[in-house]
C-alpha cells in the first residue's frame, strides 16, 4: 500500500473506534451496516477502476461484518430467523464475490444494506 493509503486506512480505523467506543449498544448495528455500505462503495469503485482485479480489502471487510451481523443476532429475537437467512445469503454472495466479483452482484448486496439502514432510520 501507499504511505496515504496506509495513513487514510489508519484514520478510519481510529474513526470507527471512536465511534464504536461511544455508540450505546443499539447503535452497534447501525455502525457496522454504515461500515458494510463504506466498504461495498470502495469494493464497486475498485472494480470500475480495474475490473479484472479483486476487491479483497473491501470485500472481505463487508463480509466479516454480514458474518458478524448474523451471530449478534439475539437468540429471542423476533426476526431471528429472517436476520440470519437475510445475513447469510449476503455474506454468502460476499464470499463468491471474493473470489469472481460481479459488480452487480456487489452493487444488490450494497442496496441491500443500504435498505436495511433506511428501515432502522424509518423505525
Amino acid at each position: 500500500m501507499l504511505p496515504a493509503t496506509l495513513a487514510n486506512e489508519a484514520y478510519r480505523r481510529v474513526e470507527l473506534d471512536a465511534r464504536i467506543e461511544a455508540a450505546r449498544a443499539e447503535d452497534l448495528s447501525r455502525i457496522c451496516i454504515e461500515e458494510a455500505v463504506g466498504a461495498l462503495d470502495q469494493a464497486l469503485i475498485a472494480l470500475k477502476r480495474t475490473p479484472a482485479s479483486v476487491p479483497s480489502q473491501a470485500l472481505s471487510r463487508a463480509h466479516t461484518i454480514a458474518l458478524y451481523l448474523g451471530r449478534s443476532v439475539g437468540a429471542d429475537h423476533p426476526l431471528r430467523a429472517a436476520l440470519l437467512q437475510f445475513y447469510g445469503g449476503l455474506a454468502a454472495t460476499l464470499a463468491h464475490n471474493l473470489a469472481r466479483p460481479s459488480y452487480g452482484e456487489i452493487a444488490q448486496v450494497r442496496r441491500d444494506f443500504s435498505d436495511l439502514l433506511e428501515a432502522a432510520a424509518a423505525a
